[in-house]
């Protein structure tokens, strides 16, 4: 018998045929490199969960497949006709109900044993790291909106930067200041609530060197989709490197007075030319003085864990970031920032003095020396 148009196009029928289409495209779109997918683990405690969750997806789509063909067989095969007799009831069949019952039972069990081993396999944290060494500590704090990263053992304090050494264990100790956050790298470790004046840890180890999104997954307040950080992985002589730049930045931040030029012509012949201080980055000094930025924010590590309100800037020239991962670390960007950070994050605590262009453009100079 041949369908007519309107049997062709009624709603069931065209709901059965194009959804399976309309899933197969939206599957198209996920692609495994997007930045935050966790289907591209990067490290020790990415791989157990990933492990987990294709060893589960495995069998629910065997489970899904053999029910929805004996359903579909069912449906097709014992469709119902008018001539057919009353079916068999099976209502209170002991047999049967044991049946159902066991079954998806067992299947649990089997879901559920590898489920525990990772539960606790992810909550114990490594002493040592695949490179033998003895795991980083790294205390992580949360603020609306922004993370804070402090290295109690090496003394150094940043922001929204996390720098940790490729192949070595990274052990977190994490609580917040204010309100509940959640942490979250999607490649290397899963979320970890953060709460005040309750320590939570968390930990992973990174196999590939490069910068790593993270971002706050527990919603804060009104800018809770812009609290973001990186994770910069790096080979262990440039953590090295890094490590040493911090602690000398940490010594050199005591804000001491810029130095003016020397004339040539006072020197004596032997004497070697001092250095001149530009005079642009010499007034950005000034302003980031007199313009209350030192009233909230360090320059180093020093004394900066306990007394400032605002993001570390120590390292600040040379971020990926600013603005708690949100605004790619431009000059243009940086200077909209410091002038109207209200425009780029409403509800911030950064409420800034009036800043023209050029002084906007001498703070710029002088926090790209903050290297």
């Amino acid at each position: 018998m041949r369908l007519s148009t309107a049997t062709w196009w009624r709603p069931g029928l065209v709901r059965v045929l194009v959804l399976p289409l309309l899933l197969l495209a939206l599957a198209a779109c996920a692609g495994e490199s997007y930045p935050q997918s966790t289907l591209t683990p990067k490290g020790d405690f990415a791989d157990l969960v990933d492990a987990l969750f294709r060893t589960t997806v495995f069998w629910a789509v065997i489970i899904f497949v053999l029910v929805e063909g004996a359903l579909l067989f069912a449906i097709f095969r014992f469709r119902g006709r008018a001539d057919d007799p009353e079916p068999e009831q099976i209502h209170g069949n002991t047999l049967v109900e044991i049946i159902w019952t066991v079954i998806p039972a067992a299947v649990l069990a089997f879901v559920a044993v590898p489920t525990v081993r990772t539960i606790f396999d992810t909550a114990r944290i490594p002493e040592t790291g695949p490179d033998g060494q003895a795991a980083l500590k790294v205390e992580v704090i949360g603020h609306q909106w922004w993370w804070e990263f402090r290295y109690p053992e090496l003394g150094i304090v940043t922001a929204n930067e996390m720098h940790v050494p490729v192949g070595r264990t990274v052990d977190l100790r994490m609580k917040t200041v204010d309100v509940l956050h959640s942490f979250w790298i999607p490649q290397f470790a899963g979320k970890r609530d953060v709460f005040p004046n309750r320590e939570t840890r968390l930990w992973f180890s990174a196999r590939e060197v490069g910068a790593f999104p993270g971002a706050c997954a527990e919603f804060c307040g009104i800018q809770h989709g812009r609290m973001d950080f990186y994770v910069m992985v790096d080979e262990p002589a440039a953590f090295d490197g890094w490590v040493a730049t911090r602690q000398a930045d940490s010594a050199a931040a005591a804000m001491r007075p810029a130095a003016a030029p020397v004339p040539a012509d006072s020197l004596a012949p032997d004497a070697a030319p001092v250095a001149a201080v530009d005079p642009l980055v010499a007034e950005g000094k000034q302003l980031f003085m007199t313009k209350a930025c030192a009233g909230c924010h360090a320059l180093g590590s020093a004394g900066a864990a306990t007394t400032m309100i605002g993001p570390n800037l120590g390292g600040i020239g040379t971020r990926k970031m600013i603005a708690a991962g949100w605004l790619e670390n431009t000059d243009e960007n940086l200077a909209h920032w410091i002038q109207n950070p209200q425009a780029v994050k409403e509800g911030v605590l950064m409420n800034v003095p009036p800043i023209t262009d050029a002084e906007a453009t001498a703070l710029v100079a002088y926090l790209r020396t903050r290297q």
